[in-house]
């Protein structure tokens, strides 16, 4: 199957790509492709949308948010068919933040990340609080999350979070050659192993979604 994200989200978005999850977890699909309408991947939360809903009733909406949230994050780690992720462009906060939840993560030459969460007052959404450490080790997942630190996809790959770029002009082509090859080898194998990399962490990152709701 085939999921295609929207520039920025918000609970209506998330709750049709989780819509979508559940889909492809029921059906035939092999894996999920995950990739982006537009030249950006991932612009993460709109913020202008959720402050706007905020001034209506506060504390209602920022519940709805962060159980949005919640809910969007566990159906990345709960899905048991394998992820692939094809980054053309910026990927921004929650945009980000999702990527080590997924199986395999292919970027453009174009593609940059950058999760800019204490510059805007928020904690780390998306479990980037205990997935980037992991990943690209505690002084560069901090340098990323206090700091918003950018990284180039050659960066990105270089240190585990991508992994593989591919030149912008034949991008598309590379992606789907190699999807099409994932397609083709044994379903048994490729779910379980997909299922044996999420299980390791599947139990701390859950906890970290419930931590990370209590403090939006």
């Amino acid at each position: 199957m085939h999921v295609e994200l929207f520039t920025f989200l918000y609970p209506q978005i998330m709750k049709e790509v989780r819509r979508a999850l559940c889909n492809a977890s029921a059906d035939d699909s092999k894996l999920l492709l995950l990739s982006a309408v537009g030249s950006v991947f991932c612009s993460g939360l709109d913020y202008s949308y959720l402050i706007g809903r905020l001034s209506n009733d506060r504390r209602k909406e920022s519940t709805r948010i962060a159980e949005a949230i919640r809910d969007f994050v566990k159906a990345f780690i709960q899905f048991k068919k394998p992820i692939v992720v094809a980054i053309n462009g910026p990927a921004l906060g929650l945009g980000a933040s999702i990527l080590p939840l997924c199986d395999i993560v292919w970027a453009s030459e174009k593609a940059w990340f950058q999760t800019p969460y204490a510059t805007i007052r928020l904690t780390p959404a998306g479990c980037s609080s205990y997935t980037f450490p992991q990943i690209l080790g505690v002084a560069l997942a901090n340098e990323m999350l206090f700091c918003g630190r950018k990284l180039t996809a050659q960066e990105a790959c270089s240190r585990g979070l991508v992994s593989q770029v591919f030149w912008p002009t034949t991008f598309s082509q590379e992606v789907m050659l190699r999807v099409k090859e994932m397609a083709s080898c044994s379903a048994v194998v490729r779910n379980l192993v997909s299922f044996l990399s999420a299980s390791l962490f599947q139990n701390e990152m859950e906890t970290c979604t419930v931590t990370g709701q209590r403090n939006v």
